[in-house]
């Protein structure tokens, strides 16, 4: 009986980590390498198992750093079950169906600007593979015991950071050896809006922990919905648009959510607001539709509200089309659109026709990564280049803190110390720094927690009970 890690273990993305019970090989999530110039070639490596051996996944969420290698994996001959809750199993295609256009798109770019005779570049995987994932998953219900198979029983606990992300708790049976392994998923917030908060464990013979941000805090969610609020106020003055590049899972939801929470308060109904990304649509169907992981005020909010959109002055942009039409408007549109680090996407557009504009506002929600115009916007360069143009920034630029889909530093503690018996920690899914400063922060708590790297194996019979 035994752990092996893969990915994300030393980094943030690649989410895989092996199992072995009773023979049989099992997998925690099978996520694919984002950032980085080696992500392209690093998500084409052979896994460091053969894929017709895995006798199951097990995945935790639907966000591509844990389940974008799935196709993959099916395409090099995994065809067993892949276990997962009711709302991830819903918002799977979404991801996966994106994911493989984008690979395949991916190829074309590449096939395009070969070298004469070279040979031509596959696509990471395609929409067939993509589908016949889908075939492969089975749902399981919340918080109700379920036999993945003989030794191996598994418990789906809520994990608070999208809908459908959960913490995996499984029981181990190997011969005359019982072990509790809890793996975390990614964990969200505390008292953040829509999801029920993480579920509260009370022990375990060992866990495997994210630390995305286990080295930092992050702003009050009160003040940032104070923020927000402010920043409508001050569009609203200045009479433009208002660009909110935001992703299609997680934060375009939340900032409807708060929309619709203050809409009176912040007069929303003086705005046209558009939710412009297919995809951000599609997942927020979703979300309406799984209101049984919804926190009471979420669920007050619902009962009111009888159907989508959420919003009575909400436009759901779903084709070419009807996004270009927004740009035609010069005052009052709110537009809510991909990507959240503007690396691609509608928002691009949207960017390009209204960044020159001192009247309009751009508020960024989220982390933006170095190099990405995100990152150029929020560090105040003064003309930025879309589609191959150079385009001055006269609009304001707003940083939003305080929207993370991860729980904090204080967040992961939180959930650790639900824990009673202090179980050894395996640290994963952040980067060394991160996963060192939260392991220092174990220690205070008496708890042993240990970096990971690929390649590290754990015999579970060799844990303290």
């Amino acid at each position: 009986m035994e752990i092996e890690f893969f990915g994300a273990a030393g980094e943030v993305t690649g989410s895989c980590h092996i199992l072995r019970v009773n023979g049989r090989e099992l997998l925690l999530d099978c996520g694919m390498v984002q950032g980085g110039r080696d992500a392209y070639l690093r998500n084409r490596e052979a896994f460091p198992f053969q894929p017709g051996s895995i006798d199951a996944v097990l995945l935790s969420h639907a966000h591509i750093d844990h389940c974008g290698r799935l196709p993959l994996l099916v395409k090099r001959g995994y065809r067993g079950p892949i276990y997962t809750n009711r709302a991830c199993r819903d918002l799977l295609p979404i991801l996966l169906r994106d994911s493989a256009s984008l690979a395949v798109r991916d190829a074309q770019r590449v096939n395009r600007h070969r070298k004469a005779g070279a040979p031509a570049v596959a696509p990471l995987y395609d929409e067939d593979d993509a589908e016949q994932v889908l075939r492969l998953v089975r749902a399981v219900d919340y918080d109700k015991p379920f036999e993945v198979m003989p030794g191996v029983t598994l418990l789906v606990r809520e994990a608070g950071h999208i809908m459908g992300s959960s913490s995996l708790d499984l029981q181990l049976q190997e011969g005359g050896l019982h072990r509790r392994l809890v793996f975390s998923g990614d964990l969200g917030q505390y008292d953040s809006p829509i999801l029920l908060d993480p579920f509260g464990f009370e022990a375990a013979d060992v866990v495997l922990m994210e630390t995305t941000y286990g080295g930092r805090r992050h702003r009050d969610r009160t003040a940032t919905e104070a923020e927000f609020g402010e920043i409508l106020g001050a569009a609203r003055r200045s009479g433009g648009n208002i660009i909110i590049p935001a992703f299609a899972i997680g934060r375009s939801q939340d900032v409807l959510y708060m929309l619709a929470s203050h809409y009176r308060e912040w007069q929303v109904d003086e705005w046209q607001v558009f939710l412009d990304s297919p995809m951000a649509i599609e997942a927020s169907e979703v979300y309406w539709r799984h209101t049984e992981r919804y926190d009471d005020d979420a669920l007050a909010l619902r009962r009111r509200i009888s159907r989508m959109p959420e919003l009575p002055n909400l436009v759901l942009s779903k084709t070419p089309h009807q996004s270009q039409a927004i740009n035609a408007i010069k005052s009052g549109a709110m537009i809510i659109a991909g990507s959240g680090m503007c690396t691609g996407g509608r928002v691009l557009h949207h960017l390009k026709h209204n960044l020159e504009r001192s009247s309009c506002h751009v508020v960024i929600t989220g982390f933006q990564a170095p190099g990405t115009l995100g990152r150029r916007l929020v560090d105040g360069d003064e003309e930025v280049r879309i589609h191959g143009q150079s385009v001055p920034v006269a609009a304001t630029v707003h940083t939003l803190g305080g929207l993370s889909a991860h729980g904090d530093q204080e967040d992961l503690l939180r959930w650790y110390g639900s824990f009673a018996n202090r179980p050894p920690v395996y640290l994963v899914h952040g980067d060394p720094e991160a996963a060192q400063a939260f392991r220092e922060r174990l220690a205070g708590l008496g708890a042993q927690g240990q970096l990971t790297e690929p390649g590290l194996r754990v015999d579970l019979a060799d844990l303290r009970r």
